[in-house]
Order: C-alpha cells, then sequence, then structure tokens
C-alpha cells in the first residue's frame, strides 16, 4: 500500500481550503509539518511571537472572511495564541488555530511540557479538539474551517499530536470537499411583522455593526436608509459600512460618554439593528429604558439582553432582508417622523427634514476641521486625526488600537468603506494593530496600510517589525506617544480624580525602529505630520513614525460631552 506523510496530507487539507498564509513559530513537535509547507503554494510567515500569529490570522480573517490560520508548537507555544484566539472569537472573526501536542503515547500521564489545551481553548473557541490519529485529519480540518467560517464565525483550535503528525498514512486519504453554505431567505412572515413595525413608528433608526460588514451588505443598506429616508449609525466595528459623507450618515456610536450620535437615538422609539452584536456594544447606552421596539436584522440570532427586546428578528441574508423590508414599508420618514406619501426609489428628503443628522454631522466636521489647525506640539489628537484622514484614501486601511487612540480615532476618523477602520471591540486587545498591519498589507497589498498605537500598545508587539522588514511587507506605524496608558489615565482622572501608576519610559523610537532596518521618523512640529506620513506611505518600506500627543484634551472632550444635553 502507498503511503503519505500525515504532515502532507494536513498541508494539502489546508491548501484545499484556499489557505494563503499560516502565521506561526516552528516547535520541535512540528517540524514536520512546518517542512511539508515547503513544497506547497501556502507561504509560511515566521513571526517573532506566537501572540502576534494570532493576531495576523485574526485580522486576515477579518479582511477576507476566510479562516486566517495560526500555528504554533506545543504548550508555551500553543498558550500564546490565546489572546488572538480569544480577541477573534469575541469580534467574530473566522481562524484556525493549530498547535503541536505530545504524543499519544505520553499524553495520559505525567510529562513534559504536557497541558491540557483543548480544554484551555474550549471557553474561547467555538470548537476545541485533538487529532485521535492521522487518518482524521481531513475531516477535522474540513469541520475547522467550517465552524470557524460559518455565523457567527470566530476561532476554533485543533491540536495534533506530535506522533500523529509524523505518522504514515495511505495514499488515499485527500482533503473533503469545500461546502459552501447558500446565503439563507428572510421569513416572508418576518418582513410582514417589521414592515408593520416601521409603518407605525414614528421615529425609527438604524444602527449598523459589523455583522453587516461581513455580510457585504453596504449597498442594501444604503438602498434601505434612502428609500426609507432613515438615519444609519455604526458601531466601532461596523464603520465603514455606511458612508460617512452620506447625507443620512448619523456617525459611528460607542465613546464612553453621551456623545453627539447618541442623541440621534434619544428620541428614537424604533430601533433597526443591521448586523449588530452586542458585544460591539452595550444596549443600555442607546435603549436605557428598555422601551424601543426592535428589529433585529442578521444571520445569527440576537443575544438576550434586558435592554435589547427583539420586536421581529429577522434571520436569513442581510442584504435580502433589507431589500425585502425596503419593498415592504410604504412610508418615508423625515426627523420628526412625518408620514410622506410613496415616492420612487431615487427619492431623497429634502435638507429639512434631514436637518438631524446634518445637525450631528456638522458637529463632528467641526471638531475635525479645527483639529487641522490647532498647531501646538505635542499635538492634540484632533489635529492627528485630520493629518491621519487627508493622508489616507478612501479604501486604504488603518488599525486603531486600543486605549486613548481608538477612542479617539473610532469616534472622529471619517470611514467611507468596510473594513477600512479595524479596531478591537469585542475584547478590546492592546496590541494587535502591528501584527494586524502585516496581515492586513497581505490580504490587500494594494492598498496602503498604517497602524495607528500609543506607545504602551506598541511595545506589547513591536518585535514583529522585524517581520515586516524581514518578510518585505511596507506598512506604516504612527505611535501617540505620551508616556503613560492614557486611556486608564483618563478614566481614573474622571472618576477618581486622580491617575497613578500608568507612567512609564521610552526608547528611541526612531533608532529602536532604524534597529529593525526599518525607517524612523520623529514629528518635531505639527507642520510636519502630514508631509511625513504622506512621505512613508509613499515609500515601499516599513516606516515608523513617533508623535508627541497632548491627552489634556481628553478630559476637555468628557467635559464638553457632559454638559450637552442635547445639540438642539
Amino acid at each position: 500500500m502507498s503511503t503519505q506523510d500525515a504532515a502532507r496530507l494536513l498541508v494539502r487539507t489546508l491548501e484545499a481550503e484556499g489557505v494563503e498564509y499560516v502565521f506561526g513559530i516552528p516547535g520541535e513537535e512540528n517540524i514536520h509539518f512546518v517542512d511539508a509547507l515547503n513544497d506547497s503554494p501556502i507561504r509560511y510567515i515566521l513571526v517573532r511571537h506566537e501572540q502576534g500569529a494570532a493576531f495576523m490570522a485574526e485580522i486576515y480573517g477579518r479582511l477576507t472572511g476566510k479562516a486566517g490560520v495560526a500555528s504554533a508548537t506545543l504548550g508555551p507555544g500553543a498558550i500564546n495564541l490565546q489572546l488572538g484566539v480569544a480577541d477573534a472569537t469575541t469580534n467574530s472573526t473566522p481562524v484556525v488555530a493549530i498547535s503541536a501536542q505530545v504524543g499519544l503515547d505520553r499524553i495520559y500521564k505525567e510529562s513534559h511540557q504536557i497541558v491540557d489545551l483543548v480544554s484551555l481553548f474550549r471557553p474561547i473557541t467555538k470548537w476545541s479538539e485533538l487529532a485521535p490519529r492521522a487518518e482524521a485529519l481531513p475531516e477535522m480540518v474540513r469541520k475547522a474551517f467550517k465552524t470557524a467560517q460559518t455565523e457567527r464565525p470566530g476561532a476554533v483550535y485543533l491540536a495534533i499530536p506530535e506522533d500523529v503528525e509524523s505518522a504514515e498514512v495511505s495514499a488515499d486519504l485527500v482533503p473533503l470537499p469545500v461546502n459552501v453554505v447558500r446565503a439563507q431567505e428572510p421569513s416572508a412572515s418576518q418582513i410582514a411583522r417589521a414592515a408593520d413595525v416601521i409603518a407605525l413608528a414614528r421615529r425609527p433608526v438604524v444602527l449598523a455593526g459589523h455583522g453587516a460588514t461581513r455580510a457585504r451588505a453596504s449597498d442594501a443598506l444604503v438602498h434601505f436608509s434612502e428609500r426609507l429616508g432613515l438615519l444609519v449609525a455604526t458601531t466601532f466595528n461596523g464603520k465603514g459600512v455606511f458612508p460617512d459623507d452620506h447625507r443620512n450618515a448619523l456617525g459611528a456610536v460607542g465613546f464612553m460618554r453621551h456623545d453627539y450620535v447618541n442623541f440621534g437615538f434619544d428620541e428614537a422609539d424604533v430601533l433597526v439593528a443591521v448586523g449588530y452584536e452586542l458585544q460591539e456594544f452595550d444596549p443600555v447606552k442607546i435603549n436605557p429604558n428598555a422601551d424601543k421596539k426592535i428589529i433585529h436584522i442578521h444571520q445569527s440570532p440576537a443575544e438576550v439582553d434586558d435592554h435589547y427586546p427583539v420586536e421581529v428578528g429577522i434571520q436569513g441574508d442581510v442584504s435580502r432582508s433589507l431589500r425585502a423590508l425596503a419593498d415592504s414599508v410604504h412610508r418615508r420618514f423625515d426627523v420628526n417622523g412625518t408620514d410622506r406619501s410613496p415616492a420612487p426609489a431615487h427619492h431623497h428628503p429634502t435638507d429639512e427634514l434631514r436637518s438631524t443628522g446634518q445637525k450631528i454631522r456638522r458637529m463632528l466636521q467641526e471638531e475635525l476641521a479645527e483639529g487641522a489647525t490647532e498647531d501646538g506640539h505635542p499635538l492634540s489628537p484632533r489635529r492627528i486625526i485630520a493629518d491621519v484622514r487627508a493622508a489616507m484614501g478612501r479604501s486604504d486601511i488603518v488599525l486603531a488600537d486600543t486605549g486613548a487612540v481608538k477612542m479617539w480615532m473610532a469616534r472622529m476618523y471619517p470611514t467611507y468603506e468596510p473594513n477600512t477602520l479595524l479596531v478591537s471591540n469585542g475584547l478590546s486587545s492592546m496590541g494587535f494593530s502591528v501584527p494586524g498591519a502585516i496581515a492586513a498589507k497581505l490580504a490587500h497589498p494594494e492598498r496602503r496600510v498604517l497602524a495607528a498605537t500609543g506607545d504602551g500598545a506598541f511595545l506589547m508587539n513591536s518585535q514583529e517589525l522585524e517581520t515586516a522588514v524581514r518578510e518585505n511587507i511596507p506598512i506604516t506605524v504612527l505611535i501617540w506617544d505620551d508616556s503613560a496608558y492614557g486611556l486608564i489615565e483618563w478614566k481614573m482622572d474622571l472618576d477618581l480624580g486622580r491617575s497613578s501608576n500608568i507612567r512609564f519610559g521610552n526608547p528611541d523610537f526612531v533608532r529602536y525602529a532604524e534597529s529593525f532596518g526599518a525607517r524612523g521618523y520623529r514629528v518635531e512640529s505639527a507642520a510636519e505630520l502630514l508631509p511625513t506620513l504622506r512621505k512613508a506611505l509613499a515609500d515601499d518600506a516599513v516606516s515608523v513614525i513617533t508623535v508627541p500627543v497632548d491627552y489634556s484634551h481628553n478630559l476637555q472632550l468628557t467635559d464638553k460631552l457632559g454638559d450637552l444635553t442635547g445639540p438642539f
């Protein structure tokens, strides 16, 4: 009987799933797998920490919809994958994490490097399992990818014992065919019920989340908004699924205080939630009295929450659901809920009728415009955001790391296409942006990619600069430098009136970047930032820009928002 290596069979199963990259670090127990990849079109991206590999797999999965693959050895290597794996699951992103495990001949007893990895990964994945024999690999890999990629997507984990990976199996074993889940038609009766709710509504508002982005529902969402004359807000993870320069755009909700956008929800009686998931944003902040009727449109059922009382749930293809609902509602709305006569699809509400969204958008636009003229040094967050927006194209990708950077960027950075501003809003992990930027550039080499990160988050995975340089993956990293954990300081100052244990020292970031073979820039005045950004983004190189930031603007912002009782 002719045979094949189990490691080669594993690689063939990954090829059948369309895998382009495996991000990881090899270990003694998976050398056969790593070696087999040398004869495969799959590109192995050697990283400098397994956490970086998991974040790369996550961002690749988020941008492509195909599960990103992270690989590690057993024990500590596998455990290092866990933060990125948990981040992927909480951000509804498909990832397949594969690690080695000790051989079956000793897994049942106390032995070197034995940890029950399957049990460790089970709470943070959709499926976690050990391959008991090499012959199971085709079925288990197919199940792993199907589970990871099916709504709601998330991470899965597969442990492969050392003696399984090095086994010989029949040459007749081949990968299983990839079966694609077809889009589900929405229920006609649920569409009718939702249409009745909207028909009786006084002021409905749309909230679009990450699920709308995954469903590629931007066009249908714009059509729905225009057809009914409804304002659309997004979550931080949903930014870009509805363009911020559209006349019906309301902005993004998710800031720590009652922001301008929240006022658009205060008088709403019906929320049309499109692809919204509760991990993105606590519904109590837009439905504090739990008195709004909610129409939940998603590919998966809604989570249960006291402040998310679903009146009608429409489960199915998001775009088809939106178009069917738009066709079934024969009302058009203005900001006061006035019933308007049916109008054709090209009907546009008057400026007066769009005044709510216009006023909110104008307030955010004025903040950004004012920021562009602020010339202090250290720079204001608004100046940094204004210059980043001026430097980036509409389809270019920014990853805003967790911290004060995320709060400022997600609140103010205008987006026009899905997945052009990426944040972690499920687990809110620090340190994902630099490794994530590498994966983003691999997923979209035609786009420019910028990692916007605080100095604290940067140093958590800054070693991946070497990966980007070695693999010739051009990215730009913009460090907001305040020598502190700025968001924690902000929260302490707000709640306690003082802060402690948040300040630290930094290396010379320019020399640090250059030591990896990257280019380093230090912004010495506000006027230098935009030209430096443009130069770095235009270069076919890995670049690091450090810009000192003045976070005294943090409390100024929250004080201002706290004084607002309504913008109108």
